[in-house]
């Protein structure tokens, strides 16, 4: 009783002096408890709050839309909320307690992950209506959550090697790497369609390219300096395509290529292409050591959910939790 009228003490000391008071009644409504676990409480104002962070919408706007969805949504979130309360105690009595520290390297990540910088990420948190202090909190409790579930569920899971092998032969079709084509392209456009002296001229031009690039001159700065086409000013560098994506003409004539190879000019309807292959990468199935990490976190997170399922189903099973409604 004395935690509950702490919490509650906690709770108005806490709201913010920019909100409007409501009437007592209203007062009454949105802060009455609606779930008991063990010794803690969740209110309405919890519960509507999380399912707002949640879905985006307010329960009463998500109520008027769709009465099944929100009720759906609001046994989830309830859920989800109990859940809460219960790790919360847990970690309590383990006495798991993340330093600043940790909370610090942890939003670095963050930050570096994604391209942001402080003011950037505070930027962000302001405009979500959260301030940076309650960001840190969040993130503290994660950590301690992860860890929690590292000492009841992940440090007991084992993937055995012969699992791991039994997949990869099982789905050999998931490992196989398509074939892909690195190439550069000289294009030389032609002007006039009907003009017999202006595709002679062209030809001659592409045979001139020819020549010189026989004579040891680089690919990337004739193409720089003749190219009328998709990455000229790379040097005529396209990058990659799966095979299935060039036409048959032209994967009939790099077929017969070998990386390094330059093609014959070859007549196109707008002009004529001088193709370099650069690279020839053969479709292959990967090898298991290429795929244990990746194999190896399919079983572990199937495990990671089934072990935390049992788990938190053990906690609500010992736990004393009353909903009100």
């Amino acid at each position: 009783m004395r935690r509950l009228k702490i919490f509650y003490a906690l709770f108005f000391l806490t709201a913010p002096a920019f909100f409007w008071y409501p009437s007592p009644a209203l007062a009454e409504t949105n802060n009455r408890v609606v779930a008991i676990v063990n010794d803690e409480v969740i209110t309405l104002y919890e519960l509507n709050g999380r399912m707002k962070d949640l879905t985006g919408l307010k329960p009463a706007e998500m109520r008027l839309r769709n009465e099944k969805q929100y009720l759906e949504a609001r046994r989830k979130t309830l859920n989800s909320l109990i859940e809460d309360k219960l790790t919360l105690g847990k970690i309590q009595e383990l006495g798991i307690n993340v330093t600043p520290k940790r909370v610090d390297a942890a939003i670095e990540r963050i930050k570096k992950n994604n391209g942001l910088t402080q003011e950037d990420l505070i930027a962000g948190l302001k405009r979500g209506g959260m301030t940076y202090d309650s960001y840190r909190e969040k993130i503290k409790i994660q950590l301690e959550r992860m860890e929690l579930i590292h000492f009841e569920v992940k440090s007991k899971i084992i993937i055995r090697e012969e699992d791991i092998t039994d997949y990869y032969n099982k789905h050999r079709d998931e490992f196989m790497v398509k074939g892909k084509l690195h190439l550069a392209i000289i294009v030389l456009k032609q002007e006039g369609l009907s003009n017999q002296g202006g595709s002679d001229s062209l030809s001659s031009q592409a045979e001139d390219i020819l020549s010189r690039l026989k004579g040891g001159e680089d690919f990337g700065e004739l193409a720089k300096k003749f190219s009328k086409g998709p990455g000229a000013e790379d040097g005529g560098d396209v990058g990659f395509f799966k095979t299935s994506q060039i036409d048959p003409k032209l994967r009939e004539i790099i077929k017969q290529m070998s990386p390094g190879d330059i093609s014959e000019p070859i007549a196109r309807p707008f002009g004529i292409q001088i193709v370099k292959l650069i690279d020839n990468q053969k479709e292959r199935l990967k090898t298991i050591e290429e795929v244990r990490d990746a194999i190896y976190q399919i079983f572990y997170q199937k495990e990671v959910n089934k072990r935390y399922s049992a788990w938190i189903k053990e906690l609500k099973d010992k736990a004393y939790t009353k909903i009100i409604f």
